[in-house]
């Protein structure tokens, strides 16, 4: 039974291993451009207090333009990593602030044990979304971040109301096959697995007692919202995010990028910026040419959601 445990450990430890946790950073610099492939002057780490009373204290990397007419906040899918998110940093045109975090309970960011409420998740990067009345904000939801990213614009004040949302390969609920795989080998193994991989699965697992009060709040969102998914995208099905499109009637946009995984963020560096452009308007700069993903050098790595 130990070495069942021990294998099946293993292989979850593998999936997920291209990210840049504390607990495995070397392994993902080989694996995957991160922060440390970049200098200062393309993005830099760094820390904010967590909104709220949690006491926690957030680490993330973002592009060093505070003054840019647009921020972009990504809110990833989990275990969250925001050096997954590095290659998308660097190509961001001058006009736009990136801020990725590493979300509650992952990587560099406190507690370190898993934060399952979406509606704590959501008040401790709150203050993200705090610029001047000169800057706008789009919100990106990757994933499991996507029902955070909604969570968070409904409950954000008139004057920190972001401008638009865009949901990435959003995951509400309904998995896919290697999602599914996945949660039942983690579900097996989550005591011997590491401190990130041991929370995203329970943050999986408490997702669904949320959804309809997520639900909710999304459809009350009065904000353009662009609805993103990799056609061959084996965690989230296609036709969960058709259907979450659908849903949202005539506020959101459908967008089907056909040679695209569940790792936009990795093969579809192009689409993910034209995108945001998309949602963000002209003013915040102009649209990025997409390139199909086949020609770019990096390639998808997966992890648990």
């Amino acid at each position: 039974m130990r070495r069942l445990f021990t294998a099946v450990a293993s292989a979850l430890a593998l999936v997920a291993c291209t990210a840049t946790g504390a607990e495995d950073a070397s392994a993902a610099q080989r694996r995957f451009p991160t922060s440390a492939d970049y200098g200062p002057d393309v993005m830099q780490r760094f820390s904010f207090q967590a909104g709220g009373d949690f006491g926690w204290r957030l680490s993330g990397l973002r592009t060093p333009r505070p003054e840019a007419p647009l921020r972009v906040v990504v809110v990833s899918g989990t275990p969250s990593w925001s050096e997954y998110w590095a290659p998308v940093l660097a190509a961001a045109p001058q006009t736009w602030e990136v801020i990725v975090v590493d979300r509650p309970g992952f990587a560099q960011s406190e507690p370190r044990e898993a934060v399952p409420r979406i509606a704590d998740q959501a008040l401790a990067l709150s203050p993200l979304l705090e610029v001047g009345a000169d800057r706008r904000v789009v919100l990106v939801g990757q994933s499991f971040g996507g029902p955070i990213a909604a969570w968070m614009a409904a409950a954000a004040p008139a004057e920190a109301r972001p401008a638009g949302l865009v949901l990435l390969s959003a995951f509400f609920g309904e998995r896919g096959r290697t999602a599914d795989r996945l949660m039942a080998l983690g579900g097996v193994a989550q005591p011997l697995l590491p401190r990130d991989l041991r929370n995203a699965v329970s943050e999986v697992r408490g997702q669904s007692s949320q959804l309809s009060s997520i639900n909710a709040a999304l459809q009350a969102l009065d904000l353009p919202i662009l609805v993103v998914h990799g056609g061959v995208d084996s965690f989230v099905p296609v036709s969960a995010g058709e259907a979450l499109a659908a849903n949202l009637g005539a506020r959101a946009e459908w967008r089907l990028i056909p040679d695209g995984d569940h790792f936009l963020n990795a093969c579809c560096v192009p689409d993910i910026l034209a995108a945001i452009a998309a949602v963000a308007g002209p003013e915040t700069g102009a649209p990025i040419a997409r390139i199909s993903p086949s020609t770019h050098p990096i390639a998808s790595r997966p992890h648990l959601r």
